[in-house]
């Protein structure tokens, strides 16, 4: 345990040094966020904080991550994803170099060998994916580094609930015997804590881009090479279960945005974090109570890899039903579905009439 407690601190340390001298930079360049009717911070504050996190990351991996495990590839994509990040905070990039971007970056490491090769079932066999393991991992590293991006709303949020995904992954992958994922996790939990501290509510720096799509790029491939590689059942859900939060937002951005007939990328106001503040939570409930659902469905990822068949299958249903619950709640789709919600109202009538 000392040998993972040791690079956390080290990389707290480093971050806490670090992101000072980042904000002076971002100010010093012009790399700040300003206000606008559909940003909840009211006004100019320094973005590119994720580069604090990123440098960070990079010293740890330097002094705690042993040459022989083969990471080079896995940090070339970094540099590259963090490039991206640095130069949209900067300068702004549009919406479709930044999606090319995140491809050639993902495929930095599925081509290094960091890909989704099977899916365990409930038999016993394996699923080979063969050749289209390689789409299939550069869509699912896209896929997270996008929807970390797009829950980084308010103060805190993006890198709390990043924290609490990292430290899941981190654990699971250590109790199976993952020897490169728990190592690579702690540094990356270390840099982000330590940027935390500067950015929970109220924030004096953003990540920026830079931040969000570097942890979402890193996430993604702890989560490949630390999860999807075990051969537990439905070991590929697992991923899914502990990154459910943002996973849902951007899930329900789509949906919503079909359902509106407005265009697939139309920035709005109806993220998971809008709803809350739209229900009468402060800034700073809000952010606590994505965290906790985040810790609620981290919970159920850790309890997912020790059930049995049957119990795993209960756990996904229940978390279904939650899920639902948590749309129609919050209005992720929109304010008037409510289908379980009202099926639940209209038990109730029944039963009091009686």
């Amino acid at each position: 345990m000392v040998f993972f407690i040791v690079p956390v601190i080290t990389c707290i340390i480093i971050s806490l040094l670090l992101t000072p001298l980042v904000k002076k930079l971002a100010i010093k360049i012009g790399a700040t966020d300003q206000p606008n009717e559909r940003k909840v911070h009211t006004r100019i504050m320094p973005r590119l904080g994720g580069l604090a996190i990123f440098i960070s990351f990079l010293i740890g991996c330097y002094l705690f991550v042993p040459n022989d495990l083969q990471i080079w590839p896995i940090i070339t994509g970094g540099v590259v994803i963090a490039l991206i990040g640095i130069l949209d905070d900067v300068f702004g990039l549009s919406a479709k170099i930044k999606f090319v971007g995140q491809i050639f970056a993902a495929a930095i490491p599925v081509l290094g060998g960091v890909q989704i090769d099977f899916f365990a079932v409930p038999n016993g066999e394996f699923i080979y994916f063969g050749w289209f393991a390689i789409p299939l991992t550069i869509f699912w590293i896209v896929a997270i580094t996008n929807s970390i991006n797009l829950i980084d709303g308010l103060d805190g949020l993006a890198a709390g609930v990043s924290s609490i995904a990292i430290f899941t992954i981190s654990a699971i992958s250590f109790m199976m015997g993952n020897p490169l994922a728990p190592i690579l996790g702690v540094v990356l939990l270390g840099s982000t804590l330590g940027f935390l501290v500067f950015n929970f509510y109220p924030a004096k720096i953003f990540m920026g881009d830079t931040g969000s799509l570097f942890l979402g790029y890193m996430i993604s491939i702890l989560s490949v090479i630390g999860l999807t590689k075990s051969a537990a059942f439905f070991s590929l859900i697992i991923p899914m279960i502990i990154l459910a939060v943002p996973l849902i937002d951007t899930a329900f951005a789509i949906i919503r945005r079909f359902v509106q007939k407005k265009p697939l990328m139309a920035p709005d106001k109806f993220h998971l974090h809008h709803n809350m503040l739209r229900l009468g939570f402060t800034h700073r409930q809000s952010v606590v109570l994505i965290y906790l659902l985040s810790g609620i469905f981290s919970l159920a990822a850790i309890l997912f890899t020790r059930a049995t068949i049957w119990g795993a299958s209960f756990l996904i249903v229940l978390l279904l039903v939650f899920i639902e619950l948590i749309v129609e709640v919050t209005g992720l789709i929109s304010v008037k579905y409510r289908p379980l919600l009202n099926f639940i109202g209209g038990k109730k009538a029944n039963h009091h009439q009686k």
